[in-house]
Protein backbone atom coordinates (compact mmCIF):
# COMPACT_ATOMS: atom_id res chain seq x y z
CA UNK A 1 0.00 0.00 0.00
CA UNK A 2 3.11 2.50 0.61
CA UNK A 3 4.35 1.77 -2.61
CA UNK A 4 1.46 2.84 -4.53
CA UNK A 5 0.58 5.89 -2.21
CA UNK A 6 4.41 7.10 -3.45
CA UNK A 7 3.33 6.76 -6.79
CA UNK A 8 3.42 10.67 -7.66
CA UNK A 9 0.41 10.46 -9.86
CA UNK A 10 -1.67 8.60 -6.86
CA UNK A 11 -0.15 11.51 -4.31
CA UNK A 12 -1.28 14.33 -6.50
CA UNK A 13 -4.77 12.87 -6.41
CA UNK A 14 -4.77 12.81 -2.99
CA UNK A 15 -3.69 15.75 -2.66
CA UNK A 16 -5.69 17.86 -5.00
CA UNK A 17 -9.01 15.97 -4.00
CA UNK A 18 -7.92 16.84 -0.26
CA UNK A 19 -7.71 20.48 -1.40
CA UNK A 20 -11.05 20.65 -3.13
CA UNK A 21 -13.01 18.74 -0.02
CA UNK A 22 -11.36 21.31 2.33
CA UNK A 23 -12.49 24.46 0.19
CA UNK A 24 -16.01 23.16 -1.02
CA UNK A 25 -16.24 21.47 2.46
CA UNK A 26 -16.00 25.15 4.70
CA UNK A 27 -17.42 27.26 1.91
CA UNK A 28 -20.85 24.83 2.03
CA UNK A 29 -20.75 24.66 5.16
CA UNK A 30 -20.37 28.54 6.05
CA UNK A 31 -23.37 28.88 4.10
CA UNK A 32 -25.58 26.05 5.56
CA UNK A 33 -24.51 28.06 9.10
CA UNK A 34 -24.88 31.88 7.90
CA UNK A 35 -27.32 31.41 5.46
CA UNK A 36 -29.35 34.38 6.76
CA UNK A 37 -26.06 36.71 6.58
CA UNK A 38 -24.63 34.55 3.19
CA UNK A 39 -28.56 35.85 1.76
CA UNK A 40 -28.38 39.17 2.69
CA UNK A 41 -25.22 39.81 1.25
CA UNK A 42 -25.68 38.15 -1.74
CA UNK A 43 -29.17 40.30 -1.93
CA UNK A 44 -27.31 43.27 -2.29
CA UNK A 45 -24.68 42.26 -4.30
CA UNK A 46 -27.25 41.21 -7.14
CA UNK A 47 -29.44 44.06 -6.25
CA UNK A 48 -29.07 45.30 -9.32
CA UNK A 49 -28.86 42.39 -11.79
CA UNK A 50 -31.35 40.44 -13.25
CA UNK A 51 -30.70 38.04 -11.22
CA UNK A 52 -31.91 39.81 -8.12
CA UNK A 53 -35.23 37.72 -7.47
CA UNK A 54 -33.03 34.45 -7.86
CA UNK A 55 -30.94 34.76 -5.04
CA UNK A 56 -32.03 32.85 -2.24
CA UNK A 57 -33.05 29.28 -5.07
CA UNK A 58 -29.65 30.16 -6.64
CA UNK A 59 -27.99 29.86 -3.14
CA UNK A 60 -29.93 27.00 -2.56
CA UNK A 61 -28.60 25.54 -5.20
CA UNK A 62 -24.74 26.47 -4.99
CA UNK A 63 -24.72 25.62 -1.24
CA UNK A 64 -25.86 21.68 -1.94
CA UNK A 65 -23.33 21.60 -4.82
CA UNK A 66 -20.41 23.03 -2.80
CA UNK A 67 -21.06 20.49 0.41
CA UNK A 68 -21.98 17.19 -2.33
CA UNK A 69 -18.38 18.70 -4.14
CA UNK A 70 -16.51 18.81 -0.86
CA UNK A 71 -18.18 15.55 0.78
CA UNK A 72 -17.29 13.45 -2.66
CA UNK A 73 -14.22 14.70 -2.52
CA UNK A 74 -13.32 14.03 1.06
CA UNK A 75 -14.42 10.59 0.57
CA UNK A 76 -12.77 10.14 -2.67
CA UNK A 77 -9.77 10.41 -0.74
CA UNK A 78 -10.17 7.75 1.37
CA UNK A 79 -11.63 5.12 -1.31
CA UNK A 80 -8.32 6.24 -3.14
CA UNK A 81 -5.65 5.53 -0.06
CA UNK A 82 -8.15 2.45 0.24
CA UNK A 83 -8.33 0.65 -3.03
CA UNK A 84 -6.73 3.55 -5.65
CA UNK A 85 -10.23 4.10 -6.77
CA UNK A 86 -10.54 7.69 -7.87
CA UNK A 87 -14.45 7.21 -8.92
CA UNK A 88 -15.89 9.48 -6.11
CA UNK A 89 -13.10 12.06 -6.16
CA UNK A 90 -13.69 12.62 -10.03
CA UNK A 91 -17.32 13.31 -9.41
CA UNK A 92 -16.60 15.58 -6.71
CA UNK A 93 -14.07 17.58 -8.89
CA UNK A 94 -16.57 17.61 -11.65
CA UNK A 95 -19.17 19.32 -9.36
CA UNK A 96 -16.56 21.45 -7.63
CA UNK A 97 -16.14 22.65 -11.46
CA UNK A 98 -20.20 22.98 -12.11
CA UNK A 99 -19.95 24.44 -9.10
CA UNK A 100 -17.05 27.62 -10.27
CA UNK A 101 -19.17 27.93 -13.36
CA UNK A 102 -22.20 28.55 -11.94
CA UNK A 103 -20.29 31.23 -9.67
CA UNK A 104 -18.43 32.59 -12.21
CA UNK A 105 -21.73 33.43 -14.32
CA UNK A 106 -23.02 35.13 -11.48
CA UNK A 107 -20.40 37.23 -10.90
CA UNK A 108 -20.02 38.27 -14.24
CA UNK A 109 -23.86 39.06 -14.65
CA UNK A 110 -23.36 41.09 -11.17
CA UNK A 111 -20.68 43.13 -13.37
CA UNK A 112 -18.07 42.09 -10.44
CA UNK A 113 -15.25 40.94 -12.59
CA UNK A 114 -12.59 40.97 -9.80
CA UNK A 115 -14.70 38.55 -8.11
CA UNK A 116 -15.57 36.77 -11.37
CA UNK A 117 -11.27 36.53 -12.06
CA UNK A 118 -10.75 35.77 -8.59
CA UNK A 119 -13.05 32.74 -9.34
CA UNK A 120 -10.19 31.30 -12.56
CA UNK A 121 -7.69 29.78 -10.04
CA UNK A 122 -10.22 27.91 -8.34
CA UNK A 123 -11.43 26.62 -11.94
CA UNK A 124 -8.09 25.61 -13.17
CA UNK A 125 -7.29 23.74 -10.01
CA UNK A 126 -10.45 21.49 -10.74
CA UNK A 127 -9.89 21.29 -14.31
CA UNK A 128 -6.33 19.82 -13.29
CA UNK A 129 -7.85 17.32 -10.74
CA UNK A 130 -10.84 15.93 -13.64
CA UNK A 131 -8.04 15.32 -15.93
CA UNK A 132 -5.61 13.76 -13.38
CA UNK A 133 -8.45 12.10 -11.74
CA UNK A 134 -9.95 10.82 -14.82
CA UNK A 135 -6.32 9.09 -16.70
Amino acid sequence: MLERLTDPFVAASILTSALLAICFLQSGLDKVLDFKGNLAWLNGHFAKSPLRGQVAPMLVVVTILECAAGALCAVGVVQIILSSDMTLALLGAELAALNIVMLFFGQRVAKDYAGAAALVPYFIVCVGAILLLGR
